[in-house]
């Protein structure tokens, strides 16, 4: 009798199993299969178009193949997740509405529907791809979104948009046309993984977060690769830029993040743009063939720079301030491509300083007319006297203990691919509509 008690406690204290139901297509089944379900059942759509627009009310687990498609048939937002514990697997989503005012979206997740699953779904023709707004610990694995390349670039949707949804997850998306692949806004400890952006405005784009963490993600051919911008306690870790054209990693009002092993290479006009910045880590990382490696302004202080390698850029460093800025850490600096250094204890450290600017550089900057002086005598002897004569050299930049070899930071085959197919597009004058250099634009 006591097994007997006990066997139908642990029975009546269990939910009831959830039930599969398939959906065939057409014309509100799927909407039918919604209100019918109850909360924990699996919905299986079939192969072919299931109309939309549809709410989601209850915890509910839509599957398909990408063969099923769900359409909204340009109306509003296509699949509106609105109650926790939601999972989507498995099939496609189209033709939302175009009204970016409203946040017209292929999947939006909204406030209070939380632990929403969004895994390996194929999203094309969305104003917006994945929109989170609101629903806390959202999971964003695994789904291709490809969007919309009219309007203007300005005027598109974004990838996927997360908006005060702290704890999200978004990993191993691919991302293609749109505006921005990610844009957080007003987010919090939240993870961007190993995704894939190509041909779009940003890669990346923050604006108010904290905590968050940026990792392994590949950015290539788009406008700017990662941009981090009035945000405090970013890592931005082992990420790739590759043939981007303005920056590759822009620090806009951005603190004490932690800026490791990223490479940023390919004809980008700016490496790193670091701009009213401060307390940033940034080490280990490979800067190389940009216009300018690093540019260094608007009163950024308390950085550390160390263990990086700046490789055949244009222009190493363009620092605009006056005062002495020093670039190494506890002995170690950084390797300069451009830098003739010795190392006669063979400790791996150069035994002269590098400074990568001098007066006629300041000069340069504030009067570009000036560069048809660049190779008459007297700007020759000012530089000579400074090399010879450090006192004379104005505030600036200097490496006292610059490193004789750089770090190598590998690139996967199928990536160099999508990098090769990219490669010189900016000389073509593809410049759509943005000026990443008008912060008040992003």
């Amino acid at each position: 009798m006591r097994r007997l008690s006990l066997i139908l406690a642990l029975l009546l204290a269990s939910p009831a199993l959830a039930a599969e139901h398939g959906v065939a297509p057409g014309r509100g089944s799927l909407a039918q299969a919604i209100a019918g379900a109850e909360p924990g059942d699996v919905l299986e759509l079939a192969d072919g178009v299931h109309a939309g627009p549809v709410i989601i009310d209850r915890p509910l687990t839509i599957i398909g193949s990408r063969a099923a498609v769900i359409d909204g048939g340009g109306r509003g937002t296509v699949v509106t997740i609105a109650a926790p514990d939601v999972t989507l697997k498995g099939f496609s989503v189209t033709g939302s509405g175009m009204v970016n005012k409203d946040l017209d979206a292929g999947v939006k997740i909204a406030k209070g529907a939380d632990r929403a699953q969004v895994l390996d779904l194929r999203l094309t023709e969305n104003m917006h791809g994945i929109d989170v707004h609101g629903g806390r610990d959202a999971r964003i694995v695994g789904n291709e979104i490809i969007g919309t390349r009219d309007p203007r670039m300005n005027e598109r949707g974004n990838g996927i948009y997360v908006w005060n949804s702290p704890g999200a997850l978004v990993r191993g998306n691919s991302v293609r046309y749109g505006r921005d692949g990610i844009f957080s806004n007003t987010s919090a400890d939240s993870f961007y993984r190993d995704n894939l952006f190509r041909d779009l405005r940003f890669a990346v784009h923050f604006m108010y977060t904290r905590n968050t963490e940026v990792t392994g993600n590949v950015s290539i051919g788009n406008h700017l690769g990662f941009a981090i911008m009035f945000s405090d306690r970013t890592v931005i870790r082992d990420n790739r830029s590759l043939g981007d054209r303005e920056h590759g990693l822009m620090l806009n009002y951005a603190n004490n993040a932690d800026v490791t092993g990223n490479l940023i290479r390919g004809g980008a006009k700016k490496c790193l743009f670091i701009y009213n910045a401060h307390k940033n880590l940034i080490w280990n990382n490979r800067f190389q063939d940009c216009g300018i490696g690093i540019h260094f302004t608007a009163g950024s202080e308390r950085n550390v720079l160390s263990g990086n390698a700046f490789i055949g850029n244009r222009e190493q460093v363009k620092y605009v301030g006056t005062r002495h800025v020093e670039w190494s850490h506890e002995g170690r600096g950084n390797f300069w491509s451009d830098h003739p250094g010795f190392d006669l204890n063979g400790d791996g450290i150069a035994d002269g300083v590098y400074r990568p600017n001098d007066l006629m550089d300041h000069i340069l900057w504030s009067q570009p007319a000036a560069a048809l002086l660049t190779g008459a005598p007297a700007v020759q002897l000012i530089r000579w006297s400074q090399q010879s004569f450090p006192a004379t050299l104005p505030g600036g930049v200097q490496d006292s203990a610059p490193l004789m070899r750089p770090l190598t930071i590998p690139v996967p085959p199928e990536i160099e691919a999508y990098e090769a197919e990219a490669a010189g597009r900016w000389a073509k004058g593809n410049y759509d509509d943005i000026d990443p250099d008008d912060l008040s634009s992003h």
